[in-house]
């Protein structure tokens, strides 16, 4: 069977190598692309023209998707998750900055039209390896600093993937982690999520890549990913897909849980 998926934020880099890689696989079929950008017409991707569309109802009533991808911004997320349900259409959201409103709106909808939806801070299998990895050492390490560093061009700070590792580090605890005694409020300081600093960088030249850093007594470990080609982030977005295509009904928070953590 051909899982028919359509793509929304088709114009940004993401979006992009979403419907190359969904074009490439033998057992899926791109049939349309929205972005905010677009004017209806078509896009050439490869040899392959695919229907534009800049509004997702118009782009979903002509195509008739299986399953719509979004790499879009956080703030186009709601309107278009509600679009895509009310048409019985299966959502993977790869659009990061989603706050636990929209998150918990998001599993209602799942619920109430019988889709699945799919949210993952990070596709890239070794990121999802990397926060695994974290989380055991979380354990065992009390003091834990992140730094994320992304291209320039990326709308939140910080990034998805840092604020869930920093998440699941927490859980994995029994107290909080420890933190400098007595220390002055610095603007040099990372802001704290779930009591690890998370450090930004924004810069030209990068891709997508974070290190969690844990110190102890006479020791520090280092636990780093990097992504230098957006590619990385295409055979968890085609788990994804093919996965949710079957689950009714259903939401998951994260790659992890398709990859059996």
């Amino acid at each position: 069977m051909t899982i028919k998926v359509g793509v929304q934020g088709a114009l940004g880099q993401m979006g992009q190598e979403v419907m190359k890689a969904v074009i490439a696989a033998p057992d899926l079929s791109l049939v349309g692309g929205c972005d905010v950008k677009a004017k209806d017409s078509s896009l050439m991707i490869g040899s392959i023209y695919v229907p534009l569309s800049a509004d997702p109802r118009k782009l979903l009533d002509k195509t008739k998707p299986d399953i719509l991808v979004d790499f879009s911004l956080a703030t186009a997320v709601p309107q278009t998750a509600e679009i895509a349900a009310k048409a019985g259409v299966s959502i993977v959201i790869g659009t990061t900055g989603l706050n636990p409103q929209v998150l918990s709106r998001l599993e209602e909808l799942a619920k109430e039209h019988r889709i699945g939806i799919m949210v993952a801070p990070n596709f890239a299998l070794g990121a999802v390896i990397m926060m695994e990895l974290a989380k055991t050492a979380a354990k065992y390490l009390d003091w834990a600093e992140i730094i994320e560093l992304h291209h320039e061009k990326k709308a939140d700070a910080p990034s998805g993937t840092s604020i869930a590792t920093a998440r699941g580090m927490a859980a994995a605890r029994e107290k909080p982690f420890e933190s400098p005694a007595g220390e002055i409020e610095h603007k040099s300081r990372g802001e704290e999520f779930y009591g690890v600093p998370i450090h930004s960088v924004r810069l030209p030249g990068l891709v997508a890549h974070q290190e969690v850093i844990f110190g102890a007594l006479g020791q520090t470990l280092t636990i780093r990913h990097d992504t230098t080609s957006r590619e990385s982030f295409m055979p968890g977005v085609l788990l994804a897909i093919r996965e949710m295509a079957s689950r009714k009904g259903e939401f998951i928070f994260g790659l992890d849980k398709l990859l059996g953590f």
